[in-house]
């Protein structure tokens, strides 16, 4: 069993498709124009765009002899949702860790001072 969000993050761990996402970010491209800048077949571009369009990240539709290929900018609130979830927490860990240095550092501190005031 697959969910979204797992497909999604398969997907774009390709840098070529990737690449397509961030270029299709910019404008809508065919199949033709997404494979001018590789030195791979238009085969294996659109099969790159299979990948893409099955994670719903792309989507194509048909105007006259084209056939654009669209960004879906929706798929990316998953992912930072899912990304900030996270991000959240280790950051919530961090502060806890930071609280707990300062802490053994005051009581490092005190000791110290403590131990001066008992040799004089």
């Amino acid at each position: 069993m697959e969910d979204r969000l797992s497909r999604v993050f398969a997907a774009l761990a390709d840098p070529i498709r990737r690449d397509m996402v961030a270029r299709l970010a910019v404008a809508d491209a065919t199949v033709n124009e997404l494979a001018e800048p590789y030195a791979v077949t238009v085969q294996a571009v659109s099969k790159h765009l299979k990948v893409l369009e099955d994670a719903g990240l792309v989507s194509r539709s048909r105007q006259a002899q084209r056939r654009p290929v669209h960004l879906e900018a929706e798929v990316f609130d998953l992912m930072t949702k899912w990304i900030e979830r996270y991000r959240r927490e280790a950051e919530q860990r961090y502060q806890r860790l930071d609280a707990v240095l300062a802490e053994l550092a005051d009581d490092s501190e005190s000791q110290t001072q403590t131990r001066e005031e008992d040799a004089s």
